[in-house]
């Protein structure tokens, strides 16, 4: 086995490291609930206090239990989805670097806490290598907080063109990302987590591009981020049918599910499915902004992602029926969705890149008729979204006046509802729905504060991101992180083949969980595969939050 390719920096107690359970059950019992990741000593420092009684807080030093901060706790509120009655405390001032923690006078003491410049360093690399961790078709290996985690090359022989009636050809499907806590790999999937990945790089790659990820590169010339995404962008090329056409297979994957193993022992035989309208809209999309961000560095594979767009867009404008794929013979995630909002982004990403009047003009005859322009709670089956920042974000001329600022309207709307429900939520939880996923949707709230930043500036936007950050490292109902590896009390069993068969007791780490379908509905338990799943598209809005954050923080 090689060298790892990465290790544990940060101490213990800020990244989850730890194995005492001292630590995580001061964390687990106490009414306490904050980032447990730290902060930086500029941010935003928020504590929630459940219980009864609590008029102040102390924040004392950790190595002499000296004095550093006093604040007074507002409250008692009560909490409209769980009936809990909390406190809020701001502790704001204290900007000195250390280590802490929160004391309730007579009623408990916090685990500790750091305060410093790059707090969000660590967590950004871990979860931006969490997509590493996630290849497929090659060995992976890298180590976090004295853990190895390790896979052999894996499904090289992907895959097969049976189910898209086209004849038993095989072609090259190798590559990739394994989509979730299954090996298959989804195109509809794969494009918005590109997109949401595309736009951190977009917003913060001048300064992403210091921090390193230590990863093996999949194209030496260009920086390790966009490497990462050339990996995907890879296999997605190779989603296109091989007659040329421009149509998209709507994903790769077995038949069923494989069994919990590691993925090199996944040995199944995989299948490109059949074409959908939706799937080659979404890669559309998705290319037309990948010919944008490899063009600086590669103009050659840009002008492939390019004209691999422009043929997708093409075969749909000539065959405007919405196509759904038939997956009759297949048990694997469908991912079905509707085409119109897809087809409303490629239009948006191809007008962007190319300047083309036509597709502005498609852009924008087709936002037109959406009553609500920006959504505040989206995920891969409404889109929409991001064509709207698309446009909103563009440089170039022609756009219709009133239209753009219909746009920039609702989405200041939504962006200020982000922020209202970040103060007035018990755990500065961002929305109020619950469903399979919403943690990632919770992560994915900060793309819609960073653009609203970009068109009206204010503070409020970052420090929103900041309370959704903190929501997700322990400010919640539990007092636990959401994600894998990082934070007190961090997930052990998430739904994840690859962390339910390797010999390790931690799960690999740097992964968002889904969360539950109730305000006390998530089960860290292997199989919740609805609460406790990860999956690449949560994945890339956590790295954009923690990208914006470490950026904010002098993690640059």
């Amino acid at each position: 086995m090689k060298n790892p390719l990465y290790t544990c920096t940060l101490f213990l107690v800020l990244t989850g490291c730890s194995t005492n359970p001292a630590i995580n059950e001061v964390q687990n019992s106490s009414p306490i609930r904050f980032n447990s990741l730290g902060f930086a000593p500029e941010s935003p420092k928020t504590v929630t206090i459940t219980g009864e009684h609590c008029r102040k807080i102390l924040i004392r030093n950790t190595s002499d239990s000296t004095i550093a901060f006093k604040a007074k706790a507002r409250g008692p509120y009560t909490c409209s989805n769980t009936g809990v009655q909390f406190w809020k405390a701001d502790f704001s001032g204290l900007q000195n670097t250390g280590s802490y923690v929160v004391e309730v006078p007579g009623v408990a003491v916090s685990a500790p806490f750091n305060i410093e410049n790059d707090i969000y360093r660590f967590p950004y690399v871990t979860a931006m290598r969490a997509f590493y961790l996630w290849r497929c078709g090659t060995e992976v290996l890298g180590t976090h907080c004295g853990d190895t985690f390790w896979h052999a090359a894996c499904h090289t022989n992907d895959g097969y063109w049976h189910y898209a009636a086209i004849g038993n050809k095989h072609t090259n499907g190798t590559g990739g990302w394994h989509d979730a806590g299954d090996y298959g790999k989804y195109t509809v999937n794969a494009s918005i987590t590109l997109a949401n990945l595309f736009m951190a790089w977009e917003f913060f790659g001048e300064k992403l591009i210091r921090i390193g990820l230590d990863i093996p590169l999949s194209e030496p010339a260009l920086p390790e981020f966009l490497s990462e995404l050339k990996w995907e962008t890879d296999f997605l090329l190779k989603m296109e049918y091989p007659d040329g056409s421009g149509r998209i297979s709507h994903k790769l994957t077995g038949l069923s599910f494989e069994p919990f193993v590691m993925p090199e022992f996944d040995t199944a035989k995989r299948y490109f499915t059949k074409w959908s309208s939706a799937a080659t809209a979404h890669y559309a999309a998705v290319m037309a902004m990948a010919a944008r961000y490899f063009q600086p560095y590669d103009s050659n594979y840009a002008k492939t992602c390019l004209k691999a767009s422009i043929r997708s867009y093409n075969y749909l404008a000539e065959n405007p029926a919405e196509v759904h794929c038939d997956m009759k013979e297949f048990s694997t995630g469908a991912y079905q969705a509707g085409d119109s909002e897809p087809r409303m982004w490629a239009a948006a990403e191809l007008w962007e890149t190319t300047g083309d009047a036509r597709y502005l003009a498609d852009f924008e005859t087709r936002a037109a008729v959406y009553q609500t322009k920006i959504d505040l709670s989206w995920d891969w089956d409404n889109v929409k979204n991001l064509g709207m920042y698309t446009y909103l974000l563009s440089k170039r001329n022609g756009r219709n006046t009133r239209l753009f600022g219909l746009i920039k309207t609702s989405l200041v709307q939504v962006a200020d509802s982000i922020v209202n429900n970040t103060r007035t939520d018990a755990f500065g939880r961002p929305f109020n729905e619950y469903y399979w996923g919403c943690n990632g949707t919770i992560a994915r709230l900060s793309l819609t504060l960073a653009i609203a930043n970009k068109q009206a500036p204010d503070k409020k936007w970052l420090t929103a991101a900041h309370e959704i950050s903190a929501h997700l490292f322990g400010k919640n109902i539990y007092a636990r992180s959401f994600i894998t590896g990082l934070g007190i009390n961090p997930p052990m069993f998430p739904h994840d083949r690859r962390s339910g068969a390797d010999n390790v007791a931690a799960p690999w780490p740097g992964y968002i969980v889904g969360g539950g379908h109730t305000p006390n509905g998530w089960l860290d338990e292997e199989d919740s595969y609805s609460t406790n799943e990860i999956a690449i598209n949560w994945q890339a809005p956590l790295v954009f939050l923690l990208a914006w954050l470490a950026v904010e923080t002098n993690g640059q």
